[in-house]
């Protein structure tokens, strides 16, 4: 089968035929409902999910009953790549924040599949890396930008994410991926409208100017996308790209 037309899922349509073939039989596809607890923190991850449409956030719950997202997965990559590598039991809680679809894999097949092929190993350790960077990056972020830039890191992302400019995202769900009060995200939104780079109504957000929203962003949206790109596309740089 074509790269190009196997799967919506950028993991997926990167892997080798060879590698591929691992995995095809044992794929199933699912819905992501909106606001979906794929997994607890401390709990055993038993499966992987590749999202075609809709975005996985991972979350960090804290003691005072606090939520803080420290990256999201998308239609670009894997859910379950740490579990697959290492230990199965979850660092943090993952739950879907944009509703749509994805391939669904028990994390088992993808540990005997990275234990058969080197090349299939080496493209979870490039995807893990990737939201290890997202991870720091978004750490940085929230310690020294502002709720504006960071709500308009977020949105950016997570267009590209969910390959739509159309996004439902609830105020408690934006201020998770800021770890900002809701107060405070619905004051930004307002800023972000009153400019014309978003349509906000009713947790519905259309991004109506990205360029717009992309100079009001700090140079993490960037550095996210720009880390990416280098690890997960296996031909970044060879030809002076």
């Amino acid at each position: 089968m074509d790269s190009a037309t196997r799967s919506p899922n950028g993991f997926l349509s990167a892997l080798a035929a060879d590698d591929f073939e691992l995995v095809r039989p044992y794929l199933r596809t699912v819905d992501l409902a909106q606001e979906t607890v794929l997994v607890e923190v401390d709990e055993t991850l038993k499966r992987a999910y590749l999202p075609h449409r809709g975005v996985i956030s991972l979350v960090v719950k804290l003691a005072k009953g606090e939520s803080v997202q420290i990256a999201m997965i998308g239609r670009d990559s894997i859910f379950g790549t740490f579990s697959a590598l290492g230990d199965p039991t979850a660092l943090n809680s993952a739950v879907v924040l944009v509703p749509g679809i994805a391939s669904m894999l028990d994390i088992d097949r993808v540990r005997s599949a990275a234990e058969q092929s080197a090349t299939f190993r080496a493209m979870l350790v490039r995807h893990g890396l990737a939201v290890y960077a997202q991870i720091q990056q978004t750490a940085g972020c929230n310690a020294a930008h502002t709720v504006e830039s960071r709500l308009a890191r977020c949105l950016l992302h997570t267009r590209d994410l969910s390959g739509s400019n159309n996004i439902v995202l609830t105020q408690e769900s934006m201020a998770q991926m800021i770890g900002a009060r809701r107060n405070s995200v619905s004051l930004v939104a307002n800023t972000l409208q009153q400019a014309k780079f978003i349509h906000y109504s009713r947790g519905h957000i259309e991004i109506t100017d990205f360029d717009g929203l992309s100079k009001t962003s700090c140079e993490c949206y960037a550095s996210v996308k720009a880390q990416y790109e280098r690890l997960i596309n296996p031909h970044y740089g060879r030809d002076g790209s």
